[in-house]
């Protein structure tokens, strides 16, 4: 065996000594999961009646999306893509999980699973939607520690779940029922998340900080109220909800700078999909600024969606991209970006970090398919179709922003071609019961 002269393992001792703590170290990761934010609904997206710094202060110290979507128009679906990396037909479940569904099929394997197996704490703080039986909660899905409501929503302040009956209370810490009465659920929310970052500051963790905000009910602050009320109604009520789900992340984001983490952590932004016009939302508040349609729909108001990555000194700072991408795509851009072997399971997403890296790449999607109830789209470079029962509309997207020229008759062989192929990968998907 050849010896290392006496030098050179000085050399390589101190070297190991002082780097071996840098090099050993994981990236911890905060995903931020807004729910029915619009997509132009923040500063740096193009609002000009907001106050978001928080959420604006992501984008400078990180990489902002401009051609993001959502897996689907809904939260639980959207939800399936997020943490699978699958859409929602592979993922087993197309719509929103209510009282009585069973929920995501627990073989699914979620990205908690994936990092749990390399050394992460993991937690999940705030809306699940995606089952409450014992195999199906967060807990039963990769997540070490839960804390939230299980549901699609919840009242703020009683976590009463927000819809028409049963009157149903609806927070959980590890699958058991908890009570917080009178305390704001982001508040708490930010409590939990900033004791699991200090218990677990010395290893890598994963915090899903899931928000029940701004989806209805708007519950914002006094003082954001008063500063929006010459916002007309009801614009007035959801910006002012949305600043205060903003002054939250800023808290979120405090406690990871105490620490002395925040070089240390990778944060994704992103809303599950576009904002709500239900009654319950007052009919609307948000906005897709130059995009049609809204949460529900296939429309790019119902599907694009404001993202956002940011590491600091280690990815690009204050940068756009154009490149089309998905919420399927965290998936295999966490796994490489953590050094986590790529999963041993098909995944429909494609790791972004090229992308991140060069504004030159192209995307990795050569095409990306939606569904909503009976309706079904396929965006393919600058086209978009959307077959709904025997209506056709195509869109040149980056012409017509807001989809109100339909060309399907002027380009009949691009629709033939898009229908096939949409038709081919819906008749390839094995649904999961």
């Amino acid at each position: 065996m050849m010896k290392i002269p006496l030098a050179i393992s000085r050399v390589l001792a101190l070297f190991s000594l002082l780097f071996a703590p840098l090099i050993a170290r994981k990236p911890n990761v905060i995903i931020i999961y807004t729910d029915d934010q619009g997509t132009i609904d923040m500063n740096c997206y193009g609002a000009k009646d907001l106050v978001t710094p928080h959420m604006d202060g992501l984008a400078k110290r990180g990489v902002r999306f401009t051609q993001f979507y959502s897996a689907a128009p809904v939260c639980s679906p959207s939800r399936v893509g997020l943490l699978t990396g699958r859409t929602p037909q592979h993922g087993g479940l197309n719509g929103n999980v209510g009282l009585d569904s069973v929920g995501m099929p627990s073989e699914q394997i979620t990205i908690a699973e994936e990092l749990k197996k390399s050394g992460y704490a993991t937690a999940h703080i705030g809306k699940w939607h995606l089952g409450h039986h014992k195999e199906t909660i967060p807990n039963g899905q990769g997540f070490d520690y839960s804390f939230g409501h299980l549901v699609g929503c919840i009242d703020n302040y009683s976590h009463f779940f927000y819809w028409s009956g049963p009157n149903k209370h609806d927070l959980w810490r590890n699958g058991k029922e908890v009570f917080h009465n009178g305390e704001f659920f982001p508040d708490l929310m930010v409590k939990e998340a900033g004791e699991f970052i200090e218990q677990n500051k010395e290893n890598p963790f994963l915090i899903y900080f899931a928000l029940n905000t701004p989806h209805y009910p708007y519950q914002g602050s006094p003082e954001w109220l008063e500063h929006y009320k010459d916002l007309p109604y009801p614009r007035n009520l959801y910006a002012a909800f949305l600043s205060t789900t903003d002054d939250r992340i800023g808290n979120l984001l405090k406690k990871v700078e105490d620490a002395g983490l925040t070089k240390d952590t990778i944060v994704i932004f992103q809303s599950d999909h576009g904002a709500s016009e239900e009654v319950r939302a007052h009919n609307g508040g948000g906005s897709a600024g130059p995009h049609r349609g809204a949460k529900f729909s296939l429309y790019e108001g119902g599907i694009r969606v404001p993202a956002i990555i940011s590491w600091p000194g280690k990815l690009p700072e204050n940068e756009t991209r154009d490149q089309i991408a998905t919420g399927c795509d965290w998936y295999p851009t966490l796994l490489e970006l953590c050094d986590v072997p790529a999963a041993g399971h098909k995944i429909d997403g494609k790791s972004l970090l090229p992308v991140i890296n060069s504004s030159k790449i192209p995307t990795s999607h050569e095409r990306f398919n939606w569904k909503s109830g009976k309706a079904v789209a396929i965006r393919e470079g600058k086209w978009k179709l959307i077959v709904t029962g025997k209506k056709i509309e195509l869109y040149d997207l980056p012409n017509d922003l807001g989809e109100s020229n339909n060309l399907s008759k002027e380009h009949p062989g691009i629709v033939a071609r898009l229908q096939k192929t949409s038709r081919d990968y819906w008749r390839s998907i094995t649904q999961v019961k």
